[in-house]
Order: C-alpha cells, then sequence, then structure tokens
C-alpha cells in the first residue's frame, strides 16, 4: 500500500488542477447551436459585387489574366483537390456609364479610373463597343454560371443633365426631368443593346444610386434625387419599360445609409420603405408593372458603435417588414472606415475579411437581407474596397486575390439562390462573438456559417431538430486556408473551427 505523503499529496493537487484546467478550456471552447429547420426566414436571394470603375480597363487585359480575375469571382469549379478555384457569386452589377470618359478632362472628374463609359456617344449615336471591357466581364459572368445581372446608374447620361456633367454641381439633383422621357428610353435601349449583343438581359434595373448624397464634389459620377423626384423618375423609367414590353425590372432604393429606409429624421430623403410603398403616399409607385417588390440600401457608416451596429439593422428589418412580401437587398458595402476598421490602405488577410464577415452574418441575420452585395469586384486602388486587386494599370499586371473574397466565399459558394435562412440558438454560450447562421438549400443540404474572430481553435456541437446529421465537411478560410476543404466529419458533435476563420459546414 502506498503511503501518503506531503510531496505525493501535492502531486495528486497539482495533477487534480490540472486535469480540471483541461476540462475547463475544453468546455470553454465547446460550442453547442441548436437548428430548428421547421423555422425560417428569408429566402437568400445572392451574392454579388459590382465591375465599377475597374473593370473597363480589366476587362482590355491579357486573356489568361483577366480569366484568372473572372475564376476567383464566380467560378464554381475545384480543382483535383477539392480546392475551390472562386467564389461563385451569382449575381453581378453591370455600371450603366454616365458618359464622362468620353469627356475626358472636361468631365472635371481628375481620376479616369472614376470616369464611365456609355453607349450613348455625346453625338446621340450608339456605340456598342464603347464598354468592351465591363462587357468582358458580363459575359464571363454568365459563362461562369451566374444568372442574375443589375444594371445600375450613378448619374444620368450628361446629354440629360442639367449641367452637362456626370455631377451635380450645386449638391441638387443634376437631372434634367424635361429630358426623363429620353433618359428613360436611353436606360432601355442600353439594356435591348446589351441583350442583342451578349444575350444577356439585365434582370433589374436601378436608375439611382445612393441619392442622399450631394455628389458635388466631382471625384466620381453620382446625382442626388429627394424621394419626390426618384419616384418622378421610377415612374418614367417604368413607363419606358412597360411601353417597350421590357421584362427587367426597376430595383428601387440603393439608399446610402440603412437607416433611410426608415423614420432617420430626414423628411424628404429619409423613410422609403413607407413612401414607395405604402399606398397612402403622394410617393407610392409599388403598384407600378416594372417595379420589383423589393427594396435596398447600403450598410455604410452603420457598422460602430455596437449599439448602432445592431439597432440599426433591426429597425431596417422591422420597416420592410411593415410591407407585405417587401423583400430588402443589401446591395453595396466596403470598408469606408468606422471606430473599428479604417478604409485607408488595401488589406489581402484575415482583419479585414473577419470584420466583413461579422458584418455579412449580422445583415443576414438582423436585418434579413435577401442578397448582400459588395461594391468594387476588382480593385486597382489602396483601399479596402475589393475582392480581387490588380496593378493600377490600363493593360497589364498582377492580380492579387483577399482573404475577403475567400470570407465572402463562405456565403456565395454555398448559401446558394433559393435557400432559407434557419432559425439558430447558441443555448447557455459563453462565446457572444462567435457568430453561427444556417441555411437550408433547395437540395435540403444543410449550411451552416461560422465567424470565429476568437484566438482560440472551438468545437462545434450542432444539434438539428428533428433531423440527425452524420457525414459533413467543412471549408475553412483563414491565414492558412482559401476556402480549403479542411475536414470531414462523420457525426456533429465536435467540429472543428479554426481560431480567426469562417468555416463552412456543408451536409453531405
Amino acid at each position: 500500500m502506498l503511503k501518503s505523503s506531503p510531496h505525493l499529496n501535492r502531486f495528486f493537487i497539482c495533477l487534480t488542477l490540472f486535469l480540471y484546467g483541461r476540462a475547463t478550456l475544453a468546455q470553454e471552447t465547446l460550442l453547442k447551436i441548436e437548428i430548428d429547420p421547421a423555422i425560417t426566414f428569408q429566402t437568400i436571394e445572392g451574392f454579388g459585387a459590382s465591375d465599377a470603375w475597374t473593370c473597363q480597363f480589366a476587362g482590355l487585359w491579357p486573356a489568361a489574366k483577366k480569366d484568372k480575375m473572372a475564376d476567383l469571382l464566380f467560378s464554381t469549379q475545384t480543382t483535383k483537390a477539392g480546392q475551390p478555384l472562386g467564389i461563385g457569386l451569382n449575381m453581378w452589377r453591370f455600371s450603366i456609364g454616365g458618359g464622362s470618359a468620353a469627356q475626358g478632362k472636361a468631365s472635371d472628374i481628375g481620376d479616369e479610373w472614376r470616369r464611365q463609359y456609355a453607349f450613348l456617344q455625346p453625338d446621340g449615336t450608339y456605340d456598342w463597343n464603347a464598354m468592351s471591357g465591363q462587357v468582358w466581364f458580363l459575359m464571363a459572368a454568365q459563362t461562369r454560371g451566374v444568372k442574375q445581372f443589375i444594371g445600375f446608374v450613378n448619374s444620368p447620361h450628361v446629354l440629360f443633365t442639367k449641367n452637362g456633367k456626370a455631377y451635380s454641381t450645386d449638391g441638387m439633383c443634376n437631372l434634367n426631368f424635361d429630358k426623363l422621357p429620353e433618359f428613360a428610353d436611353y436606360l432601355v435601349a442600353t439594356i435591348n443593346g446589351i441583350k442583342k449583343t451578349t444575350g444577356i438581359e439585365l434582370n433589374y434595373l436601378s436608375p439611382a444610386n445612393e441619392p442622399q448624397w450631394k455628389w458635388n464634389e466631382h471625384n466620381q459620377e453620382g446625382c442626388p434625387y429627394n424621394n419626390t423626384e426618384l419616384a418622378q423618375l421610377y415612374r418614367g423609367v417604368n413607363d419606358a419599360l412597360v411601353k417597350n414590353q421590357a421584362k427587367t425590372k426597376i430595383q428601387i432604393g440603393e439608399a446610402g445609409q440603412l437607416d433611410y429606409l426608415y423614420h432617420n429624421g430626414n423628411t424628404t430623403k429619409g423613410n422609403q420603405v413607407d413612401q414607395f410603398f405604402n399606398p397612402a403616399s403622394p410617393n407610392y409607385v409599388g403598384n407600378l408593372a416594372s417595379i420589383d417588390h423589393s427594396i435596398s440600401a447600403h450598410s455604410y457608416f452603420t457598422t460602430s458603435p455596437e449599439e448602432k451596429f445592431i439597432t440599426v439593422r433591426k429597425k431596417t428589418a422591422e420597416a420592410v417588414a411593415q410591407i407585405k412580401g417587401l423583400r430588402y437587398w443589401m446591395s453595396e458595402y466596403c470598408v469606408l472606415g468606422d471606430e473599428v476598421l479604417k478604409g485607408e490602405k488595401r488589406d489581402l488577410g484575415m482583419v479585414t475579411a473577419l470584420f466583413v464577415a461579422r458584418l455579412i452574418h449580422h445583415d443576414l441575420v438582423l436585418s434579413n437581407a435577401a442578397s448582400w452585395q459588395w461594391w468594387l469586384g476588382i480593385s486597382a486602388g489602396d483601399y479596402k474596397d475589393g475582392l480581387v486587386y490588380i496593378d493600377k494599370n490600363k493593360t497589364d499586371g498582377q492580380v492579387y486575390d483577399s482573404k475577403l473574397l475567400w470570407a465572402l466565399g463562405n456565403y456565395s459558394r454555398f448559401v446558394l439562390p433559393g435557400s432559407k435562412r434557419l432559425q439558430v440558438k447558441k443555448p447557455g454560450t459563453n462565446l457572444p462573438q462567435v457568430d453561427v447562421s444556417s441555411y437550408m438549400q433547395e437540395n435540403k443540404k444543410l449550411v451552416t456559417v461560422v465567424v470565429n474572430p476568437t484566438e482560440n481553435n472551438l468545437d462545434l456541437d450542432i444539434e438539428v431538430k428533428g433531423n440527425k446529421q452524420s457525414a459533413v465537411q467543412t471549408y475553412v478560410t483563414s491565414d492558412q486556408y482559401n476556402l480549403s476543404p479542411y475536414k470531414q466529419y462523420q457525426d456533429t458533435k465536435r467540429i472543428r473551427i479554426p481560431a480567426k476563420s469562417v468555416t463552412t459546414v456543408l451536409s453531405n
């Protein structure tokens, strides 16, 4: 029989404390979630980005380089090892330019990378080769499986503006409303011309982008509108679409900030849900034949502080829910900067990726966004505004992917159009900073996306009410992985979620 001694007692005490510490650590890093497939929320329509500015030049680069860019953005293919070639975006925004590029320096927009070409030429004729760079990406997207295309307008064409420029001189609406029928006909002609030359019919047309801002700094195309002016614009464009029997739907809103969708104190430019979709409003357009039953806004300037971040998104959802069947799109975002993260300086790493992944989660879960769209698909700037980056060269250069690209891919690649968001609970969790959302694809595959910004690896325990899960595959975006296949599991009790990662758990 082993006799007790002070040294032996101390050994057992240390061993007990060590084992207790390990058990406590394991408990702290185990995240249990409960998913209820019977409780569903919005149906996801897609994830996208825009071709603004950069694609007009990037689309003229050597074939191998622009194919690489297009693959990164749109491809759903994998290598033999299972590595995705791209993030499978399924929406693409085509910038219908205001014609400032044809004006050159006379446009007063100093940076030629922020001027925009248009098919409509200064002499009133159409040149369907004038936007060949952007059209290349439009067709590359379609070739790789994209089926949803949105044409959006920053400024009316300069032939239809008050000052003959693609920006506002005085911070007021720059559209010459006497020429609204001509402007609307031009938009329809652009839609028809794209269809004739590419076979692509734009599903949606957004005639005004961020109308709340003054757009008088002439550093890019833009046009302000108040709600009354927007309603007049929407009616004019609707008339032209109906007259030409176009299938394209008008997607309205594009508010520069989420709170313009509800009462935010701005009586002329805010409360847009009620203004455009309440039949009692003088600006009601919800009954027009070509108006899509959706409204969009941009997530800028609402990401901090935390209370504002949460409250604004909940209010957005509440405002949209007041109109039966109305869908909400988050249709543009990049990192302009807030208290947490500044927009300046390109970041190809995980800091920006985790920041944006958390934003995507909250836009989907709190504001019930049916689609989520990034700003620049390709950027040449030293700024946190791109998914893919290139050298600022109009003919050739290097192509750079980003962790942000791959983090967005955790959603766009697997949360396919038609997927329904499901209720997720984290009972008793001590990990509130870890964000988890789940979706059921139309083929009944369950997709769970976990944003883990912490320094610790986690083990995820998934319980699906009324549906026992077995085999799952995880895909990880982190410092080491680019949406890469990570591990397969035969049960869902301990699924590894690496530190500082965005991880997708996909049922087989």
